[in-house]
């Protein structure tokens, strides 16, 4: 389900909140394939299924960067800032990837508010995303997303 927030100011008041979660994404060596083109990264141990099998994972892995860049499709399904002429991502402050998220795994962000202040003309916002993977205890990344949002 979707926070909503009605201005940007009202942001100041969910400091410290977990915000929700989305909705969980199937992470498949077609998604895999598509970020090693766009990235150039066709490291075979994202993109060979046969050598993969026998690698240190047994089976290919995502793109640590692949994990990063879903942040841009969960965040807005977690939170929806209303009452702005525009958001921009302004971006990160810290980026970990604590565990490899092998081919076929389901992922999903989770959401908490870290701060909120004033910034010339509009609410800057840090906003901490874990991207979690089903049924493991580490997430495959984590970051402190830097967004801000100018009011309308």
């Amino acid at each position: 389900m979707t926070r909503i927030f009605d201005t940007p100011h009202a942001l100041h008041e969910a400091v410290g909140e977990v915000l929700g979660v989305s909705d969980w994404l199937l992470i498949d060596q077609a998604r895999i394939d598509l970020f090693a083109e766009a990235s150039g990264d066709h490291q075979w141990i994202h993109v060979d299924p046969q050598r993969a099998a026998s690698g240190p994972f047994g089976a290919c892995i995502a793109h640590g960067y692949l994990s990063l860049a879903l942040v841009n499709l969960f965040l807005p399904q977690i939170v929806d800032v209303r009452g702005i002429a525009m958001g921009v991502n302004y971006g990160c402050e810290r980026v970990r990837f604590p565990s490899v998220v092998p081919v076929g795994s389901r992922v999903r962000g989770n959401a908490q508010l870290i701060s909120a202040e004033q910034v010339s003309g509009g609410v800057q916002a840090v906003i901490r995303v874990s991207v979690e993977i089903e049924g493991q205890q580490r997430p495959g990344c984590v970051v402190d997303t830097i967004s801000r949002y100018y009011p309308a």
